[in-house]
């Protein structure tokens, strides 16, 4: 099921894979990675009925690590190193 999941991360909301604690997650991460995109008070009250509030902070932070990873090290010139390779489109 964990190969399937990934395959279909790229479609998550038309994948009936993934529940609904995972979609407002899903949809958290889109909406701090892509500029121009906001959490407004309606998704922060979707995160808070599935998560507590450290959970939430965990969340964010993982999710601004990888957003700041994905910055840095093509700046750097750090290549992937195979650890979680992804499945072909």
């Amino acid at each position: 099921m964990g190969e399937r999941r990934l395959a279909e991360l790229a479609a998550w909301r038309e994948s009936r894979l993934f529940d609904e604690k995972e979609r407002v997650a899903l949809e958290y991460a889109e909406r701090m990675t892509i500029t121009g995109e906001k959490v407004d008070d309606a998704l922060f009250s979707r995160l808070k009925q599935h998560y507590t509030e450290a959970e939430i902070v965990e969340l964010s932070a993982v999710i601004a690590l990888e957003n700041f990873r994905s910055k840095l090290n093509p700046a750097l010139g750090i290549a992937a190193q195979g650890f979680c390779p992804l499945p072909q489109r």
